[in-house]
């Protein structure tokens, strides 16, 4: 894996462009060619053989040479330079250690916020529907839509965040059908219940009811004909229970810090879908089967039927309703015109969707749209907890509030039992469990890769020690506390602490500035390939390596003036580049745990 992979610029040479400066200078006067272009830095096999690994195959390509002759040659002249402690060739490899100067002044100025992509670009995440509140699976999207997002946004791109609310359709009319039936005139305030749980209480209501009373399907049909038709009682209701549904939201989002430029809906985008299909129809693009269901057929690539047929796809069923791929069509034709074509139109939607935004994207090709080649599916598996935890209050679903507010009291046993001997104001425990409990959530579901299924643990999340967030928290906290002790203010610290000439006599100041020195490219490689795991293991392992400088050398008892201010810089440093990276996660930092 690249090290250094950036290509944007400092107002001062950032030490990736110094090195490969000097490695271009010495491989042109001793080989006489070009070598822009063909190095790269990687990491060391090993830590004790250098700071960095330099490749020498592409000159060595151009030279038709072996790459370990070029590496041995080349690293006797990189030797001479006083840029570097050492440069060993190791087979096609230069090992090369960095002069403690150039290293730890790069360190201290490592950019957290890059300008290498201008990229206009509308990401849809959290789309849910208005019968039920947000659960698990909501916040897996809303992590990894605001994470995406943020990174997206840190390196230069130009975002927009877009829910589509599924407020139309079948299933929104069996929360209407049961509530109008069950409900005796029901209410969030009479329940004493927020909204989306009390219309969502009616939605398992009206499940449980139709696995005896199937006339109620029926209803629910009719109900969504009535809607679709514009008739005003149907109308009204839907409205009513839709705004309990959006209010109850609304708190959820502010709890977890899901934001959003705007809100598209699919009772506004669903005609224009239905009309894009009649025309397509028209056109002859799309046909009507024998039933009255209007189809289109699938390319061979997606495979056959097993009669042999190839595979179809419906765009409105028979009676006239419209399906989810024909609102969806109507929303994406209407965003990337609306949106001013976007390079990039991104949905994080659930892996069970793949199939579907594969035939998205075919149907707007064939109808010659060019939203169709700007849509990314970002796909991310299923998240569970085990058993017996946290059940939700409406069927078997684990809603986000209930999440929240245990993961909230864990982190609460944890600060009384850490906090004893402290008063601590209620507020003040409550803001601090708050931090913890839904930084410990977001982390977690961040660290893996967004295509693998997460087993939650709520307890082996918010633990202090190990792959958490609430570790990376810690450290944060650690460091504050540090310089709190040291009697130095944050602006002194970043104008006049930076004392690299006394630095670099050990081994753990040197890995831990290497460490900030990987920031960059990190972020970079998250945003580039839509992938927070990238920056929230970088985080944690940023943590760990300044935990071990921590026990390792002593900052407050450095033994000098020079040596303390120094070590001072790299940790706030440290904690910039933490605090900053969180902030991308969506995770909150506090300046005491």
């Amino acid at each position: 894996m690249a090290f250094f992979l950036l290509k944007y610029k400092y107002n001062s040479m950032d030490l990736e462009s110094q090195i490969l400066a000097i490695v271009n200078n010495r491989a042109e006067a001793l080989f006489g060619v070009k070598a822009a272009g063909l190095f790269s830095l990687a990491e060391t096999p090993k830590r004790e053989l250098g700071d960095l690994a330099l490749g020498c195959f592409l000159l060595a390509q151009t030279l038709k040479i072996s790459p370990v002759e070029v590496a041995t040659k080349l690293s006797a002249e990189l030797a001479k330079d006083e840029f570097f402690i050492s440069a060993n060739n190791f087979g096609p490899y230069i090992n090369l250690t960095i002069n403690n100067d150039s290293l730890f002044a790069s360190a201290l100025k490592v950019r957290t916020k890059l300008a290498i992509d201008k990229a206009k670009i509308v990401l849809e995440y959290l789309s849910p529907n208005t019968n039920k509140p947000l659960h698990l699976g909501h916040v897996r999207n809303g992590s990894l839509g605001m994470a995406i997002s943020n990174s997206l946004e840190a390196v230069g791109a130009k975002l927009k965040r877009v829910s589509l609310i599924n407020d139309r359709g079948i299933h929104i009319c069996k929360s209407l059908i049961a509530w109008e039936k069950f409900g005796n005139g029901e209410t969030p305030e009479t329940a004493k219940i927020k909204g989306d749980h009390l219309v969502g209480k009616y939605y398992v209501e009206f499940a449980k009811r139709s696995e005896t009373d199937p006339q109620l399907i029926v209803e629910a049909g009719e109900a969504l004909k009535k809607w679709e038709a514009g008739d005003s009682a149907t109308l009204a209701t839907w409205k009513k229970l839709n705004d309990w549904v959006y209010k109850g939201w609304a708190e959820t989002y502010k709890t977890f810090g899901f934001g959003f430029s705007k809100f598209d809906y699919e009772s506004k985008t669903y005609k224009l879908g239905k009309d894009i299909v009649e025309d397509g129809l028209k056109r002859g693009v799309f046909a009507k089967s024998p039933e009255g269901a209007i189809t289109w057929t699938l390319p061979e690539k997606f495979g056959k039927e097993e009669n042999g047929d190839l595979k179809k796809v419906t765009l409105l069923r028979a009676d006239g309703t419209s399906v989810y791929i024909t609102q969806d069509l109507g929303t994406a034709t209407r965003r990337y015109e609306s949106e001013g074509q976007p390079d990039k139109m991104l949905y994080v939607v659930g892996s069970e969707q793949v199939y579907h935004f594969q035939c998205l994207k075919e149907i707007l090709k064939a109808l010659g749209s060019p939203a169709g080649e700007k849509i990314k599916h970002l796909s991310y598996g299923m998240v569970t907890l085990p058993d017996g935890k946290m059940k939700s209050r409406e069927g078997t679903v684990v809603d986000a509030d209930d999440l929240a507010a245990e993961m909230t009291s864990l982190a609460k046993t944890i600060i009384n039992e850490k906090h004893s001997e402290k008063n601590l104001s209620r507020g003040e425990i409550e803001h601090r469990a708050k931090v913890i409990g839904l930084g410990a959530i977001k982390f977690y579901i961040l660290r893996f890769g967004a295509g693998s299924d997460i087993r939650f643990n709520p307890e082996e999340s918010i633990a202090f020690e190990g792959v958490t967030g609430p570790y990376i928290q810690y450290t944060y906290a650690r460091i504050q506390s540090i310089i709190k002790k040291a009697g130095f203010c944050k602006r002194f610290l970043v104008k006049d602490l930076a004392e690299p000439k006394v630095l670099g006599m050990n081994l753990e100041e040197r890995d831990l500035a290497l460490k900030l020195l990987a920031y960059p490219e990190k972020l970079k490689a998250a945003a580039e390939n839509f992938d927070p795991a990238l920056l929230a293991n970088y985080l944690y392992e940023l943590a760990k390596i300044f935990n071990h400088f921590y026990h390792c050398q002593s900052i407050l008892s450095a033994g000098s003036h020079k040596l303390l201010r120094g070590r001072l810089a790299l940790a706030l440093k440290t904690a910039e580049v933490l605090k900053t990276g969180l902030g991308i996660l969506g995770i909150q930092t506090l300046r005491e745990m």
